[in-house]
């Protein structure tokens, strides 16, 4: 009430200045996403790692989840993207108008000879570059705007979940596989399991006395990857 009062292109200024802070605070919010993302994958690791499957299956569920806030997050900054530009557009439309205003002034004070040809080509010009950069910028917003109307992701996210955890478990099978190369491979496993029928017993994931290192191995991959 007091102070002084803003014009509209100050408005609109404050406007776009308060949508650039709002996205920065978004892009500060995804970078803790993504940190909990790499937090839930090297959980998801250590369960399977540990025979643990619903506590992996569990794990990954959360890591999807946090994957689609992240996505929401994106589509937020591009709807504040869209609206900034439009709010530089309406600016630059309101000074296209001001310069057709000065330009009719100008235009009215001809027959009275205020106006050489140098004036009048500089306004032409002035008034050529604002409706380029109207053009350009309608042309940026409507990118963005068909940028939002691309397809989501599936509400159905039980496929990513068993692809996560099979992913997992791949990794887990190539590092241990390289950790314990000296172990004996899945045939002579089998071999061995015909031979003892304790050990198949192990293998196959039933409970038995005194298994050995290879039968244990050999148990956790087959129950991870039910």
């Amino acid at each position: 009430m007091f102070g002084k009062r803003m014009t509209p292109q100050e408005q609109l200024r404050k406007h776009q200045r308060q949508l650039e802070r709002n996205a920065r605070e978004l892009d500060r919010e995804k970078a803790k996403l993504q940190q909990q993302e790499k937090k839930l994958i090297a959980d998801i690791k250590k369960s399977a790692k540990e025979g643990q499957t619903k506590t992996a299956n569990i794990q990954a569920r959360d890591l999807i989840r946090t994957r689609k806030q992240a996505a929401k997050f994106d589509k937020m900054k591009t709807q504040i993207q869209a609206i900034s530009l439009r709010l530089q557009t309406i600016r630059s439309s309101n000074e296209m108008t001001n310069s057709m205003a000065n330009a009719t002034r100008v235009l009215n004070g001809l027959n009275a000879g205020h106006l050489n040809l140098q004036q009048l080509t500089k306004i032409s010009n002035d008034f050529q570059r604002s409706m380029d950069m109207m053009d350009q910028k309608q042309e940026m917003v409507d990118d963005v705007m068909d940028d939002m109307m691309e397809d989501e992701i599936d509400e159905e996210d039980e496929e990513e979940i068993d692809q996560v955890v099979s992913q997992v478990l791949d990794e887990i099978g190539i590092n241990l596989n390289g950790k314990f190369s000296t172990l004996p491979v899945k045939g002579e496993l089998e071999a061995r399991g015909q031979e003892a029928p304790v050990r198949q017993a192990v293998a196959m994931g039933a409970g038995s006395s005194g298994p050995t290192d290879e039968d244990d191995l050999q148990a956790r991959l087959n129950s991870l990857k039910k």
